[in-house]
C-alpha cells in the first residue's frame, strides 16, 4: 500500500457473514479491502486492492490453530515474507499487548490497549439488549503503537458508532514504507482478533 493519506478509517461491514472491512484514507478514496476466511481452524486474511477483490495485496496467516500466543505471518502478493505480528499471551487478557516482528525476526514495533478498563465496560455494556446498541457510542478503545524507545508511531481508535464498526487510525511519527506495510496489516490483524474477543 503506497502514498497512504492519513487518518485512515476502516468500516466493517455488518450485512455479510465474513469476517470483513474496508479502509479508506483521507480523501476517502478505498485502499484496503480486508476479508477474513470464515470458519477455519487456522486464521487466513485476505488484503484486497479494492473491494471487488481484483488483485489480492498481501496475506495474513496464523502459524497455528487458535491460541493466546500464536504469530500471523505477513506475505506479500508472490507469497514472500516480510514479518508477522504476535499476541503477548496472557498479558493480553487484561490489556491487549501485540508484537510486531520484521522479517529477520526482529520485535520492531508494540500495540498496547491505552486504558484495559474501557473495554470491560465496552463488553459488559454491549451484552445488555437495548442498551448494548448504544456502548459503541460511549466506550471506545485505543491502542498505541511504539517503536522500541518508546516513541509513539501510531494510533488506533474505536469511532462512536452502532455496533462498533469503524474504526480511525492516526499517524503520529515517521517510518520506512516497509515499516508503514507491517505497521498497518499488524493493526488490522489485531482489530479483527480483539473486535472478536468484545
Amino acid at each position: 500500500m503506497q502514498a497512504l493519506h492519513y487518518p485512515l478509517t476502516l468500516t466493517f461491514r455488518i450485512t455479510t457473514l465474513a469476517n470483513d472491512f474496508t479502509a479508506t484514507d483521507a480523501g476517502g478514496r478505498v485502499v484496503a479491502y480486508v476479508r477474513q476466511k470464515m470458519l477455519r481452524l487456522k486464521e487466513d486474511i485476505q488484503i484486497y486492492s479494492d473491494e471487488r477483490r481484483s488483485q489480492v495485496l498481501y496475506n495474513i496467516n496464523a502459524d497455528r490453530w487458535i491460541d493466546w500466543s500464536a504469530a500471523y505471518q505477513f506475505t506479500d502478493a508472490r507469497g514472500t515474507p516480510f514479518g508477522k505480528v504476535a499476541r503477548k499471551g496472557w498479558r493480553s487478557v487484561w490489556r491487549a499487548e501485540y508484537e510486531i516482528i520484521d522479517q529477520h525476526d526482529r520485535p520492531q514495533y508494540r500495540i498496547r490497549e491505552e486504558n484495559g478498563w474501557v473495554k470491560v465496560m465496552d463488553s459488559l455494556l454491549g451484552q445488555i439488549p437495548g442498551v448494548g446498541l448504544l456502548s459503541g457510542y460511549v466506550f471506545n478503545p485505543s491502542y498505541l503503537v511504539t517503536d522500541h524507545r518508546d516513541r509513539e508511531i501510531a494510533r488506533l481508535t474505536k469511532e462512536p458508532s452502532f455496533f462498533g464498526r469503524r474504526f480511525r487510525i492516526d499517524k503520529l511519527g515517521r517510518t520506512e514504507t516497509d515499516d508503514d506495510n507491517r505497521i498497518l496489516l499488524g493493526l488490522m490483524m489485531m482489530i479483527l482478533l480483539e473486535r472478536r474477543r468484545g
